[in-house]
């Protein structure tokens, strides 16, 4: 993200540098609207794979198993848009970024919780952690970097969606369900 230019992203995209700065002002609203963008693209495929889950457990296995496989599948792209020094401010973006994202999950746990199928808890601040151990095991700097192996993708997949189960209540038995069942479909996606 600092090495953001407008010159060659107007070159890549085939149009005239002015071009670009009409649409885009500045670095910091070109970098802005792709953390938007890009979020807007997560956000949505986590709902489509919690939709189509079969209740609101499932829903919410398929809602942390679709984060993590979007971030190992872009992780230099989801560095750049959590934590990336950057030289324009960005902050508000990434924020915003990731409050819908957690607020999405967060809709998911509240919705296991009225179900029945988890204890009652504070939905937004365990999503807001769930997000938080995903982005950090997955891209931050404590995070594997022999992710190459589609095998080894998948396991890190089950192993911090079970631990998300885990840690909003979900039984272990019932979690390692929950699991298989989310992250078989989405093995096409980290290519398994």
């Amino acid at each position: 993200m600092a090495a953001v230019q407008i010159a060659p992203v107007a070159v890549r995209a085939n149009v005239a540098a002015g071009t670009v700065y009409r649409y885009f002002p500045s670095k910091a609203e070109l970098i802005s609207e792709l953390i938007a963008e890009v979020s807007r693209d997560e956000l949505a495929a986590i709902r489509r794979a919690a939709d189509a889950a079969p209740g609101p457990s499932s829903a919410l296995a398929a809602a942390v198993t679709t984060v993590a496989v979007q971030v190992l599948s872009q992780r230099k792209l989801a560095w750049g848009i959590l934590a990336e020094p950057v030289d324009v401010d960005v902050s508000a973006s990434r924020l915003a970024s990731r409050r819908e994202i957690s607020g999405e999950i967060a809709a998911r746990i509240d919705a296991a919780v009225r179900a029945g199928h988890l204890p009652a808890q504070d939905t937004a601040l365990a999503a807001t952690a769930l997000l938080g151990a995903l982005h950090e095991s997955l891209v931050g700097p404590l995070a594997p970097e022999n992710l190459d192996d589609p095998a080894k993708l998948r396991d890190a997949v089950q192993t911090v969606t079970l631990l998300a189960l885990r840690a909003v209540g979900v039984m272990d038995a019932r979690a390692r369900g929950l699991v298989v069942q989310a992250v078989l479909p989405a093995k096409a996606l980290v290519g398994a």
